[in-house]
């Protein structure tokens, strides 16, 4: 079972232009299928799960979509955080948010707040995110700590900066919707995991398209730049590590 699984929700517009509906008419199925699948993740034994809600290019899309978006996001907020930190759920948000208005703002520090012992499961919604930015601010505030790096550093300098550097590396990353790429989403995180891209639209990906693409994920062999043959030997010594 993975540990970590990042998913690009996409297709949301697409499954409501099918129906003949508004975009934003989709975007609200998506929500019920955020719900389901944090549920799903939770019951599976998924200790980290991470989406993306919505992109720092996301803000190029129609004003009054942008606008809805932010809408549902705080009303999401402020009728599912009771539910997650009940259900032993631990919320976390990231992104630059320096561009929500003050109310999405404090309801996301309040909910962050709430539910950051429970250890269940941590959710972690990408919003007005990117990966080079994540990079860059990581940069930056590492350089700001500790200016002496300027001469040269290394991963383990700027890991510790990284938004999601509560977290391990995501083991399985899931798009939806049927595009084949990464679309600035944790570049740095992503370097060794496993890709599923799956045709299905978000509204429409449920339980058993999750099982799915986990299974896919453990028909794998992860070799982390070792040869099939080091494999077995690899997790002896990892086993001894854990134990010992």
């Amino acid at each position: 079972m993975p540990r970590h699984i990042a998913i690009i929700m996409d297709g949301n517009g697409r499954w409501a232009k099918q129906r003949f509906l508004p975009r934003i008419a989709g975007h609200k199925r998506g929500v019920e299928t955020v719900r389901s699948t944090v549920r799903a993740c939770g019951d599976l034994g998924v200790e980290y799960l991470t989406l993306f809600a919505f992109s720092s290019e996301n803000w190029r899309r129609p004003v009054d979509e942008v606008s809805f978006l932010m809408q549902l996001f705080i009303a999401a907020l402020e009728q599912e955080v009771g539910k997650l930190h009940k259900n032993g759920i631990r919320f976390k948000v990231i992104g630059d948010r320096s561009r929500f208005e003050p109310k999405l703002v404090q309801l996301i520090e309040d909910a962050e707040r709430l539910t950051r012992d429970n250890d269940r499961l941590t959710l972690t919604v990408a919003a007005n995110y990117g990966g080079r930015w994540d990079i860059l601010q990581a940069a930056n505030r590492m350089l700001k700590d500790r200016p002496e790096l300027a001469a040269g550093f290394g991963e383990s300098d700027l890991a510790p900066y990284l938004s999601l550097d509560y977290a391990p590396e995501p083991d399985l990353f899931i798009r939806t919707g049927g595009e084949q790429r990464i679309s600035n989403f944790v570049l740095w995180q992503l370097a060794y995991s496993e890709l599923y891209f799956t045709d299905l639209l978000w509204p429409d990906f449920d339980d058993a398209a999750l099982d799915r693409a986990i299974a896919s994920y453990r028909q794998r062999e992860r070799r982390f730049g070792r040869t099939s043959e080091q494999l077995p030997q690899a997790a002896e010594l990892l086993t001894q590590r854990k134990t010992g």
